[in-house]
């Protein structure tokens, strides 16, 4: 999914302007400093992906299906990498690996974690309640609480693992991800390090946008919206998606849209989950939506310290506001790390950009 404010909203609320709707969720300031990637004269997508590779894999890891329970009792699904020269007589460091919101582990994660793994930690990627095979009904379902108890949970399972040191596990969180760790690691004082990398505060762009730009009755319009929404689904209507990665481009698709695109509705990172459609993939239901307007990952996030933060960002990313704010409002020891040149999504899986030395430098240095 794209990590932005909800765009292209799809209601049948009764007495609601759809072009009053994009407005107040935040539509017309999605173009705001994003290059376009985008032909208007042709209409299609130009393929950003510059040897991009989300769905590497390595001959040097070994990767395990498993699930594990929740404090809800709900099944988390996730993938378990591990280094073929696994000393499993030893307690390894481990790390936990959250993909953007919207997405599944296999978008992404699945890379961190495949390249975590070969730099000899035991990693593991997570589907987050409520997308791809993990459990939760409705289907795209938002709850920020329940996606941070899913990274405690994972921390759960990784700690009774006998070759798992669990003094010693670490999270990155990609995209959304970067917030609901941050929220988890809070509460959770096992998660000994935490990285974000292309954060969204999901809670930020929900309340006020990109750069601030929504006003407080632009937000309390869509509140309401997404209340009327939740009237129509007691009553039996169908259950409606904002938000999202657009289906296809046209002339009027603004820049950041256009990137998403190109991972996510291409070959370059498109994956739909057996029993979704594809028209739902990456998009949050409208009546659920609103939860994050109730979410502040970075407030206390202080409290993290003595434990270390490590930020990475593009310097060219659309998001950057939120991995400068978190870092801001932390206390040492903490990172912040501007990949030149990189935009939000390159981050995703761009292997030429990420800096996966940085990450191993960092989790060596934290995980003992």
């Amino acid at each position: 999914m794209t990590d932005q404010i909800p765009k292209d909203v799809e209601t049948s609320t009764p007495g609601i302007d759809r072009r009053n709707l994009l407005k107040m969720t935040g539509a017309g300031v999605a173009a705001l400093g994003a290059m376009s990637i985008f032909d208007s004269t042709t209409a299609k997508a130009q393929d950003m992906s510059n040897g991009a590779s989300n769905f590497y894999t390595s001959d040097r890891v070994t990767l395990q299906k498993v699930t594990f329970k929740s404090q809800y009792q709900t099944n988390v699904a996730g993938n378990l990498f591990l280094p073929n020269n696994l000393d499993r007589a030893s307690k390894n460091p481990a790390i936990i690996v959250g993909h953007p919101m919207g997405a599944v582990k296999e978008q992404s994660a699945n890379l961190y974690a495949t390249k975590m793994a070969e730099q000899g930690f035991v990693a593991m990627s997570i589907d987050l309640p409520f997308w791809g095979e993990s459990e939760g009904a409705s289907r795209n379902l938002v709850s920020p609480e329940a996606y941070a108890e899913a990274f405690s949970a994972g921390v759960d399972f990784l700690g009774s693992q006998a070759f798992v040191d669990r003094s010693n596990i670490g999270a990155i969180g990609v995209c959304g991800s970067g917030s609901f760790v941050i929220s988890a690691a809070k509460i959770d004082p096992r998660i000994k390090a935490v990285a974000t990398v292309s954060m969204y505060d999901m809670g930020a762009a929900f309340r006020d946008a990109l750069n601030k730009s929504q006003t407080v009755e632009q937000r309390k319009q869509f509140i309401a919206t997404a209340a009327e929404q939740r009237w129509a689904e007691a009553d039996g209507a169908d259950i409606q998606y904002i938000g999202g990665t657009t289906l296809e481009l046209t002339t009027e698709t603004d820049p950041i849209q256009r990137e998403f695109y190109d991972f996510y509705r291409t070959p370059r990172g498109e994956f739909t989950p057996a029993g979704v459609a594809r028209e739902t993939t990456t998009k949050p239901t409208l009546s659920s939506a609103v939860k994050f307007m109730n979410f502040y990952p970075f407030n206390d996030i202080e409290t993290i310290s003595p434990r270390p933060m490590l930020f990475i960002s593009g310097d060219q990313a659309h998001s950057k506001e939120f991995s400068q704010d978190a870092y801001n409002r932390a206390v040492e020891p903490k990172e912040l790390v501007w990949i030149k040149g990189a935009g939000h999504v390159d981050l995703y899986d761009r292997v030429d950009l990420i800096p996966f030395d940085r990450l191993k430098g960092f989790f060596d240095q934290h995980l003992a």
